[in-house]
């Protein structure tokens, strides 16, 4: 039994991993508010787990199966993760030198992103301190 490898567990290391991404996307847009031409870029990745997690009506309704052999038909979220993708805009200018890095929405989402991290990471905590409990019966 891989505890740590469950379907929710991989949802959550994806989702750190996005917000880590994020942050490296997002200290770079700020590192260049200043340089001419420079688009901003972002990562997609909620979008994407979205999509992944309702493909199916079963999905939908809350119902998945659990896979025992490779030749199952899966029932409900497939259980993958999608990788998180940086994207740039290129689409819009904010400044005469066509830059498009708007450092104050940028400072926010920066704050919104470490919130957001903490998040993943408390409950990532959480997780492994119920399996610890489970495991030794302590609490």
């Amino acid at each position: 039994m891989d505890l740590l490898g469950g379907v929710s567990f991989q949802r959550l290391e994806g989702a750190v991993k996005a917000a880590s991404l994020r942050q490296q996307v997002l200290a770079n847009n700020i590192a260049n508010v200043d340089t001419p031409h420079f688009k901003r870029s972002d990562v997609v990745f909620e979008e994407l787990l979205a999509r992944e997690m309702g493909t199916s009506s079963f999905a939908a309704q809350g119902v998945s199966g659990i896979r025992t052999d490779p030749r199952h038909i899966p029932i409900g979220s497939s259980g993958t993760v999608p990788s998180a993708q940086v994207v740039t805009d290129n689409s819009t200018v904010i400044t005469n030198s066509l830059n498009n890095v708007d450092i104050d929405k940028e400072m926010a989402m920066l704050a919104e992103n470490q919130l957001r991290y903490n998040l993943f990471v408390q409950q990532i905590s959480h997780e492994i301190s119920m399996y610890r409990t489970a495991i030794k019966g302590q609490v």
